[in-house]
């Protein structure tokens, strides 16, 4: 093969690598369904609640599908004191930070804090709060393949609250989050 010959074959399979890859991202052609990503979205959750320590207790949330997205959410059981939020935000914060996810947005309100990120695949991630210390963690997909979705595998630390819905408020005390001084 001449050294011109050999220019156009890696000219070729260069353009066709960047096409290739920019097929993937722009909408083409993603590999992934929605059962895939919400594997992906489980392990996400799995991920950063394993960091939390004292653990706190969660139940599934509900599994939501779009047009060509999967989202999972994670409800935290364990009633986190007004004192403590701050600290679960911290660990999370630092987590995904270490995890290389670009933190999007902080919500620093004293009752009602949020964190979101998005991991470099593309999933939105957040972690807020709502009454009575109650935090969700949930994870979004990026625009996948339609496929069914099946239930969670991961079995939740406390009560699963299988088909209630909505879940109760925090009912869980621990002496660490619950309590109200740091």
């Amino acid at each position: 093969m001449t050294l011109k010959n050999w220019r156009v074959l890696i000219v070729v399979l260069l353009c066709g690598s960047l096409l290739g890859c920019a097929n993937e991202h722009d909408g083409g052609s993603s590999r992934v369904d929605m059962q895939a990503a919400a594997n992906r979205a489980d392990g996400i959750l799995d991920a950063v609640l394993a960091e939390i320590r004292p653990a706190v207790n969660w139940a599934h949330g509900p599994t939501s599908t779009g047009a060509c997205d999967v989202s999972r959410m994670r409800v935290v059981m364990t009633i986190v004191a007004a004192e403590r939020r701050g600290s679960v935000l911290g660990v999370v914060e630092r987590f995904w930070r270490k995890s290389e996810y670009r933190i999007k947005s902080v919500n620093k309100d004293p009752e009602f804090p949020a964190i979101y990120a998005e991991t470099k695949d593309g999933f939105g991630v957040s972690l807020s709060f709502g009454g009575r210390g109650q935090a969700f963690f949930e994870a979004d997909s990026p625009c996948v393949d339609k496929s069914e979705v099946a239930a969670p595998t991961t079995p939740p630390n406390g009560p699963s609250y299988e088909g209630v819905y909505p879940i109760p408020r925090p009912n869980i005390r621990s002496p660490f989050w619950s309590a109200g001084a740091p």
